[in-house]
């Protein structure tokens, strides 16, 4: 015997009500459901005290003392290639006041430029009331 929500077609086969969910529907739940998942996880987060390195126990692999020094070391190689660089060409070799110098100079036309766009965008902001 068929259920009451079946339906016989012309040719004798039945053919049943969807129990499925509309697409769209399924699709909010599952985004809902992730979003619910997501929404936990944050709180858990938030009221864990440690942070994740503690959690996991992890320490850095080098001091900062080792980072500085293996720093020094990066750019007196990069200096010296490029003054082996320079003596094929027949060009004066760099020292490392150069460089320091050259490196001093970028950053404060960095600064002098970063001033500027900060003080544009006051004024943008005066203009704009905000």
């Amino acid at each position: 015997m068929m259920s009451a929500s079946a339906k016989v077609s012309s040719n004798g086969l039945s053919q049943g009500v969807s129990s499925q969910a509309p697409p769209m529907e399924f699709a909010l739940a599952t985004l809902g459901v992730l979003g619910l998942i997501v929404l936990v996880l944050v709180l858990i987060a938030r009221a864990y005290p440690g942070s994740g390195a503690d959690l996991l126990d992890w320490k850095p692999t080098r001091s900062p003392e080792l980072e500085a020094q293996l720093e020094v070391d990066d750019v007196q190689q990069m200096i010296d290639a490029q003054n082996e660089y320079r003596r094929k060409r027949g060009a004066e070799e760099l020292t490392g006041e150069q460089v320091s110098e050259w490196a001093r100079e970028d950053e404060e036309l960095r600064e002098r430029a970063r001033q500027g766009h900060e003080r544009r965008l006051r004024e943008l902001e005066d203009e704009l009331g905000v």
